[in-house]
């Protein structure tokens, strides 16, 4: 089984167990991230749209990194302008950990809150001269 999702305007293919490389992403190494599906394909076919809106993938953050420089130069003609750039695009490793529908929240068990217990102000005391 397979899904694709999309991050940063890109879109990934990714199977259980693989490591991906992705745009940078605000996360803990360590910490768990999920993205939604645009496509899932198994064994009964392939599934779109309506029918996988609340398929995810859940990943691990492993790490995060830069990718080899690439060097930017821009010149013109017959100008003598020239401009040398080097640009490492940040990225982030992830391991995909599992495809399908989001592990349901755990509910809190409510409690009555208790009656909020008014506390004096300076403004409420009276002011003493």
């Amino acid at each position: 089984m397979y899904a694709i999702f999309e991050n940063g305007s890109k879109q990934y293919k990714a199977s259980v167990g693989d490591a991906l490389k992705l745009e940078k992403l605000n996360a803990e190494v360590g910490a768990t991230v999920t993205f939604p599906v645009i496509l899932t394909a198994d064994d009964k076919g392939i599934q779109t749209g309506k029918e996988v809106e609340k398929v995810v993938v859940t990943a691990e953050v492993t790490s995060h990194g830069k990718d080899k420089k690439i060097i930017v130069f821009k010149y013109k003609a017959k100008k003598n302008e020239r401009k040398k750039q080097g640009h490492r695009q940040p990225y982030t490793c992830v391991k995909v950990t599992a495809i399908g529908a989001p592990a349901p929240a755990k509910k809190k068990a409510t409690k009555k809150a208790a009656a909020p217990v008014a506390e004096a102000t300076e403004a409420d005391a009276p002011a003493a001269e």
